[in-house]
């Protein structure tokens, strides 16, 4: 059923939670996760001025490179993993991204990163769910679980 999984991550650890379930199908159907990191540049426009653009580029790809390292890390070694870190608005390029001929399915948390950021600009979960023309699958985390979690937990997906 499923070929191509295609999984954004921020690096945050309630991605992880997204990322079980995403190996477990991958497993369960012999299909490639795609793992894809979006280089947002626009979200760290209120930086200082003496703040070098080109600096903070390479520090935002420093973070996706090592959010990407994370996924290859918590990848069983019966699933193929293929990583990319791209540059756009996060929502936008996960919808490109998700073309019907290069994944089959997304999997997604409702929580990442957020705070005052998800208030004023939504949720980006919510702006693929609306858009993608291949089904979502968004799994619900509860950031005070993480703690609860063990060191390798596998989800049942039936």
């Amino acid at each position: 059923m499923y070929d191509r999984i295609l999984v954004p991550t921020d690096g945050s650890r309630e991605v992880e939670r997204a990322l079980e379930y995403a190996f477990d199908l991958a497993e369960r159907h012999d299909a490639t996760v795609r793992a894809l990191y979006v280089v947002n540049a626009a979200g760290y426009g209120g930086l200082p001025m003496e703040t070098a653009l080109e600096g903070v580029s390479d520090a935002l790809r420093e973070e996706g490179r090592s959010a990407i390292r994370r996924v290859e890390e918590l990848a069983p070694d019966d699933v193929t993993v293929e990583t990319q870190v791209l540059e756009g608005t996060p929502s936008q390029v996960i919808v490109r991204e998700a073309d019907p001929s290069a994944c089959d399915l997304i999997v997604m948390g409702t929580h990442g990163r957020g705070g005052i950021d998800r208030l004023l600009l939504g949720s980006v979960t919510e702006r693929v769910v609306r858009r993608a023309s291949v089904p979502v699958l968004t799994v619900q985390v509860d950031p005070d679980e993480i703690d609860e979690w063990d060191d390798e937990p596998r989800l049942a997906v039936e």
